[in-house]
């Protein structure tokens, strides 16, 4: 009897993880944005909480998502969007490294909640999420596994991302990025 138990409850924790990794269901259960390049948009605080190899910690330096004290030419990249060209620093992490290895790309970027801008990448990258708290105006992101995401305001999530990098300067970044969609170059 205790074994049946036993396997009951082990079925029930791995059902419940597949369904909470499942993506065959937009992460949206609000509203469901018309697919354009390639996908619907995160949930209206801009995450995920239940992403497959997430951590839940509140502080990055706890997740070795260090913040990089001394910026190098290699760890710097351009973000083209219109007119305007930003510089942004990258982490020092796996995930960083994968989406600069996918470099240059150019990428139409969807609009969410009046405070970022989305695109679904066509490949995973390494995860080490935490929840920030605070999300600031030029943070790049990763939502999920394959969500790149550009903030262009600053306001309170309490989703988890995975830090990917910050636009050095986001002044005029709002402005540059508009209402709507916008292509948007990463090199």
């Amino acid at each position: 009897m205790k074994n049946r138990l036993s396997i009951l409850l082990l079925v029930v924790c791995l059902s419940a993880g597949t369904i909470a990794c499942s993506t065959d269901e937009p992460p949206m259960p609000s509203d469901t944005p018309t697919q354009t390049t390639p996908a619907p948009a995160p949930d209206e605080d801009n995450g995920n909480e239940g992403s497959t190899g997430d951590t839940d910690a509140e502080n990055p330096e706890e997740n070795d998502n260090n913040e990089n004290d001394n910026p190098t030419e290699t760890n710097m990249i351009h973000v083209k969007i219109g007119n305007a060209t930003f510089t942004a620093t990258l982490e020092n992490n796996p995930t960083a490294t994968a989406l600069k290895a996918l470099l240059p790309m150019t990428v139409v970027m969807e609009e969410h909640a009046g405070n970022e801008k989305f695109y679904y990448l066509p490949q995973s990258l390494p995860t080490n999420s935490y929840r920030p708290g605070t999300i600031n105006a030029g943070d790049i992101m990763l939502w999920g596994s394959d969500c790149l995401v550009v903030f262009y305001e600053t306001f309170s999530s309490s989703y988890s991302y995975t830090r990917i990098g910050r636009i050095d300067n986001p002044s005029g970044l709002a402005a540059a990025v508009g209402r709507g969609n916008v292509s948007v170059t990463f090199e």
